[in-house]
């Protein structure tokens, strides 16, 4: 007789098992061959699994294997919610007891390759499905004042510049910086960049405040945004420098145009894996290190 009292019983973490594993394998003897159980015993959890909730979950009699009801089918999405919380939360105790972070906290320069980026996130959320990601993208320096103050545990900077004494920096790769402009733009017939507007990346940090990397004209803009910067230099509005995989398919497309210019062609953007020398990272934070490492030798 099934339960007749208004309220529920608690059904046990064992008996949502057998229900979820019956409905995967599609009968009461698969459930048991993949449990390793009698099919008795996944028969009598069923039983007591309908007889704590009150309701049937199964339609024995329509068919030779069982049937979910329409009770069972309303169910059936909170039971798999309900396991995966538990796997989920012995996984991440799991993890602590192994010393596994619970969190990384990640700082990337804005001019990184996203394609690596998004490489190693991807890879690091197969490997590390408990450890929670919090991202912070910013431009020169201010990866390092994120890492040097504590509220970045690990980050992708650019070049370090000044002394960073208490910071331990791993090499991750490099980065081609080149000069574009619009093809409607006065730079790209010849003009000189100190008689045009120069789209320049704003530094928001107080570490590197004042300084300026392969800026050229006398009039420049300041912006705090890549994407803006991006969207300006394609409507002919200033040049600038920016990453060359980034523009790579509008200069072949001619929406852009890579500037020849005597006083500054380019240059080479260097990249580190950076964290604070008294503050190693940890078991997912080194991983994840060392994926952009590998990227780099790859």
């Amino acid at each position: 007789m099934l339960n007749s009292s208004n309220l529920p019983g608690t059904p046990s973490l064992d008996q949502l098992k057998i229900f979820l594993t019956v409905v995967d394998s599609g009968s009461f003897v698969g459930a048991g061959r993949l449990l390793g159980r009698a099919t008795s015993a996944i028969s009598y959890g069923i039983a007591n699994l309908e007889l704590q909730l009150g309701v049937l979950l199964f339609d024995r009699n329509a068919t030779r294997k069982p049937k979910l009801t329409e009770a069972g089918k309303a169910l059936l999405a909170e039971a798999r919610s309900v396991s995966l919380s538990v796997d989920t939360l012995r996984a991440r105790i799991k993890g602590l007891l192994q010393g596994l972070e619970t969190e990384v906290s990640l700082a990337v320069e804005v001019l990184f390759s996203t394609e690596r980026l998004v490489d190693a996130l991807r890879a690091f959320e197969a490997q590390f499905p408990t450890v929670t990601l919090r991202l912070h993208i910013e431009a020169l320096g201010g990866v390092s004042e994120l890492v040097q103050t504590g509220r970045a545990g690990i980050g992708i900077s650019g070049p370090l510049h000044g002394n960073y004494a208490d910071i331990t920096a791993i090499q991750v790769g490099t980065l081609d910086l080149i000069p574009v402009a619009a093809p409607q733009h006065p730079m790209a017939h010849g003009g000189k960049p100190r008689d045009h507007v120069q789209l320049v990346l704003s530094d928001r940090s107080k570490l590197t405040e004042g300084q300026d990397f392969g800026v050229l004209g006398l009039k420049t803009w300041r912006l705090g945004d890549l994407g803006s910067k991006y969207a300006l230099l394609l409507a002919g509005v200033g040049w600038g420098n920016m990453p060359e995989p980034m523009v790579r398919a509008d200069i072949r497309a001619g929406r852009l145009i890579q500037l020849k210019l005597p006083e500054w062609d380019g240059g080479v953007l260097p990249f580190h894996a950076i964290h604070r020398t008294d503050a190693p990272p940890g078991p997912a934070a080194s991983w994840l290190i060392e994926r952009f490492v590998s990227q780099a030798r790859r």
